[in-house]
Parts: structure tokens; C-alpha cells; sequence
């Protein structure tokens, strides 16, 4: 049986081989599975969002544009879960103003590294980033009005803890807004920790996915922007912390 922790390693030397080298896609289509991570830069973004963005921010490892529908106001702090090369954090910084505050946390440190210079060329100081794990955040309880991720929640091996952790360091009437990748048929029943690095074996059944979420305490659960026609599509969830 695979072990969080060969997963964990996997994902890590993946990310980190790409906040080296510059920007990868998560997978490659085939006509099996359809688009997984990363179809082209930009995916989901209005190239005027991307304006002003330094150019290695934008590495082309997203399935969706969360930021666009979480409705983040200034002031409101902001959680990016898996933040990367920082793209979705910056933007989120963007929104909630001097007054507001984001914390993007990413297990690799050299994509924690690569996020913090980009927030240094593109002269933004309400954003941090921190070292950790998604289902064990440097979050304090209660401190966080938005959570939001883009195509990472497949990669965590323990996504009940992940949302766990959502709801934990939310405010009462926080949100989530989550785009990721799940699938129309059952998870495969062997694992491979270099397919689930690349946004293949992790992805759940979207039923499943749901009931994540749901178990874990979130309410008014929404889906909506489902892309792909193979066995794995993106899609953008919205929930409450009640």
C-alpha cells in the first residue's frame, strides 16, 4: 500500500523541480483522462489580471481562477492553500487592499522561495508565505475570512484534514472557493506516487469530493465551472464556514 508520506514525496521533487526550473504542467492530456492541471499559462485568468504580475509568477499549474469568484473585499484576509509560484496570492493582495492580509502556505521550499521573490519584484507587502503543510496549516484558528486553492487539493493524501483545516481557520461566515481537479469514474484502486504528483491518481470522484466538504462542516455548497471531457475535469467549488 502507498504511504502519505511516498506521496508527499513525490509531490515535493516535482514542485520543487519546477520552482527551479521554471514552469511545468501538472500532466499531459491523453484522450484517456482529458486536460488535467495547467492546460496553457493563463488558463482562467483575464490576461488584464495578469498585468503587472512578474513574468515567473505565472507558471501555468492551475485549473481555475479562484480568486475571480471569491469575492474578496479589502480588508478581508486570505489563505492560499498550496500557493506556488504565488500568481493567486498576489492577485488576492491585490483585492484586499493595505488594510487586508494574505498568507499563502506551500509544503516546498523552494516554491515558498520562488513566491517571496516574486511578491518582492512585484512590490507587494500585504502577502506572506509560509512553509507547511495543507491538512496541518501555521494558521491560527479563526483568523481568516477566504480560503482559496487552485488545482492542489488532489495532491494532498489527507484531503478530510485539509478541509478540517479550512473550516478551523475560518471565521463564522467565512469561505472557501476551491478550484481543482476531480473524476467522473472511481479513483484508481493502485497508486502511483509520480501520477498523483501530476494530478492523476489523487483526484476523487466528484461525489465524493462533495462529501469531503460536507463532512467536514462547510455549508451551501456550490459547484460550478466543470471543463474537460475525459475521466478527470476541473471545477471551481464555493462554500460557507456557517
Amino acid at each position: 500500500m502507498t504511504q502519505p508520506d511516498e506521496i508527499r514525496d513525490a509531490v515535493a521533487g516535482h514542485y520543487a523541480g519546477i520552482a527551479v526550473t521554471g514552469r511545468s504542467c501538472c500532466s499531459a492530456s491523453t484522450p484517456a483522462t482529458g486536460p488535467a492541471c495547467c492546460p496553457d499559462d493563463a488558463s482562467g485568468y483575464d490576461p488584464t489580471e495578469l498585468a503587472g504580475l512578474p513574468g515567473p509568477a505565472v507558471m501555468g499549474l492551475g485549473c481555475g481562477n479562484p480568486v475571480a469568484r471569491a469575492a474578496i473585499v479589502e480588508g478581508e484576509t486570505v489563505l492560499d492553500l498550496g500557493s506556488g509560484g504565488g500568481i493567486d496570492a498576489l492577485l488576492a493582495a491585490r483585492r484586499t487592499g493595505p488594510t487586508g492580509r494574505v498568507i499563502g502556505v506551500d509544503m516546498t521550499p523552494e516554491m515558498v522561495a520562488r513566491a517571496e521573490t516574486n511578491a518582492a519584484l512585484a512590490g507587494v507587502d500585504n502577502v506572506e508565505f509560509r512553509p507547511g503543510l495543507i491538512e496541518q496549516l501555521p494558521v491560527g484558528d479563526g483568523t481568516v475570512d477566504v480560503v482559496i486553492s487552485n488545482c492542489v487539493i488532489n495532491l494532498a493524501p489527507d484531503k478530510a484534514a485539509v478541509f478540517s483545516e479550512a473550516f478551523r481557520v475560518l471565521r463564522p461566515g467565512g469561505r472557501v472557493v476551491i478550484s481543482d481537479i476531480v473524476r467522473r469514474g472511481p479513483a484508481p484502486a493502485v497508486i502511483d506516487p509520480q501520477a498523483w504528483a501530476s494530478c492523476l491518481d489523487g483526484a476523487l470522484p466528484l461525489g465524493e469530493y462533495l462529501g469531503i466538504m460536507d463532512a467536514a462542516g462547510f455549508t451551501g455548497i456550490e459547484v460550478d465551472d466543470q471543463g474537460g471531457e475525459g475521466e478527470l475535469f476541473s471545477a471551481t467549488f464555493r462554500a460557507l464556514r456557517p
